[in-house]
C-alpha cells in the first residue's frame, strides 16, 4: 500500500498554466497518452482520440448539465448584498446553499433576486454553515434561474466566461451540476459521430457534479478527507450496453472523472451494472480496484486534489507524478478549460 500523505501528491503548478479561458475549438486542446502499465507518454491533439479507440469499445459519458447556481441579490429590509450558489436540490423548493457572507443570513432570512423575480427565505442552517433556503417564484424555475444566474466556474478560474454553453458539454441533458463534467468538454458533435462511425459504442449516464469536487484535501492523512455527495442515475439501456461491453472482452473508458464514480459506485462485486439512482461518496485513491472502468480521458488536476489520487489509482502514483510534470514543463493547460489526458494500458 503507498503512503497516504497529502505530500505525496504535491508538485510544482505556476498559477499561468491553470487555464482561464476555454479554446474556441474544444477538440484542438492537447492530449497527453499515458500508457498506465510503463508511464510512457505520447503527446496528441485531443481529437486524435479516435486513433486510440477500438471497434467494441464503450465510452462512458456523464449528461449532467450545469445549471446556473450562481445568484446575486439583496437582503430585504437592508439592501446588503448577498450572493449564494445553489449546491444541492431538496424538496419544495428548498436548495442546499453556500452564502456569502454567511452572518448576514440567519434563519428567517429573506433574500430578493432580480427585484423580487425569485425570494429566498434562509429556513436552517446545515454542515459547513451552509444553509437551506426555500424559494418562491412565478413559472418555471429553471427558466427564472436561466435569466438571473450566472455560471459557477471553480474558484481557480477567475475571469468572465464570455459565453455560457462554453462550460456545458455539447450533450449536456439534466439540469443539477454545479460543476462541468470537464473532460467532455472536449468532445464536439462532429467527433462523436466519428466514433460512432467507427463502431465505438456510447453509453449516457448522470452524475450531478458538486463543487466539493475541486476541494483540496486538507487533512494531511488523506484517509480522513470526507467526500461529499454526489446524486446519480444509470439507466438500463446504459447498464446492458455497459455489461456487454465488458462480457465481449471490449474496453469501458470514462470520458471524465465523474463517469468513472458512477460506473464504480454502481457497480456489483463482479462490475456488473443495473438500473439504479442514488447518492455516492466513492473517494478512489490508491490501492483501489476498478470493477469496471478500463481506461480514462481526464483533464488535468490540481495538486493535492482527490482527482489526483484517483488518477494515481488508476496509472500509479510515479507514473502519473511524472506525467503531470512533463505537462507542466511542456506548457500543457491545467484544470476544467485545460487539456486532456488519455490514460490506457
Amino acid at each position: 500500500m503507498e503512503s497516504m500523505s497529502v505530500k505525496d501528491y504535491w508538485f510544482d503548478l505556476p498559477q499561468e498554466q491553470i487555464a482561464q479561458d476555454p479554446l474556441t475549438d474544444r477538440s484542438s486542446s492537447r492530449l497527453m497518452v499515458l500508457n498506465k502499465d510503463t508511464g510512457e507518454v505520447e503527446h496528441k491533439i485531443f481529437r486524435d482520440i479516435i486513433d486510440y479507440l477500438e471497434p467494441g469499445d464503450c465510452l462512458v459519458l456523464n449528461n449532467t448539465k450545469v445549471i446556473p447556481a450562481r445568484l446575486f441579490g439583496v437582503k430585504e429590509g437592508t439592501e446588503a448584498k448577498i450572493e449564494i450558489l445553489l449546491l444541492k436540490r431538496m424538496e419544495n423548493d428548498v436548495w442546499e446553499t453556500l452564502v456569502k457572507p454567511g452572518k448576514k443570513a440567519k434563519i428567517g432570512t429573506k433574500i430578493s433576486f432580480g427585484d423580487g423575480l425569485l425570494v429566498g427565505t434562509v429556513v436552517d442552517i446545515v454542515e459547513e454553515g451552509n444553509r437551506l433556503i426555500q424559494f418562491s417564484y412565478e413559472g418555471i424555475f429553471e427558466e427564472i434561474l436561466d435569466k438571473l444566474g450566472q455560471m459557477p466556474l471553480p474558484p481557480y478560474i477567475t475571469h468572465k466566461l464570455q459565453d455560457k454553453n462554453r462550460y456545458q458539454t455539447v450533450y449536456a441533458k439534466y439540469d443539477g451540476s454545479a460543476a462541468a463534467p470537464t473532460a467532455g468538454l472536449h468532445m464536439t458533435p462532429e467527433l462523436l459521430e466519428k466514433i460512432r462511425e467507427k463502431g465505438i459504442r456510447i453509453a449516457e449516464v448522470t452524475l450531478h457534479v458538486g463543487l466539493g469536487t475541486f476541494r483540496p484535501v486538507k487533512e494531511e492523512n488523506v484517509l480522513e478527507h470526507h467526500m461529499h455527495s454526489e446524486f446519480y442515475r444509470i439507466t438500463e439501456e446504459a447498464a446492458e450496453l455497459i455489461n456487454r461491453t465488458k462480457e465481449e472482452g471490449h474496453r469501458v473508458i470514462c470520458v471524465g472523472t465523474t463517469s468513472c464514480r458512477t460506473v464504480e459506485s454502481a457497480a456489483d462485486e463482479n462490475g456488473r451494472l443495473k438500473e439504479c439512482s442514488g447518492w455516492t461518496e466513492i473517494f478512489i485513491y490508491p490501492g483501489y480496484r476498478f470493477k469496471v472502468l478500463d481506461a480514462l480521458i481526464t483533464n488535468f488536476h490540481l495538486p493535492e486534489s482527490t482527482l489526483i489520487m484517483l488518477v494515481s489509482a488508476l496509472a500509479g502514483r510515479e507514473h502519473v507524478l511524472e506525467a503531470y510534470n512533463t505537462a507542466v514543463k511542456e506548457g500543457y493547460r491545467f484544470f476544467s478549460f485545460g487539456d486532456a489526458m488519455f490514460i490506457h494500458g
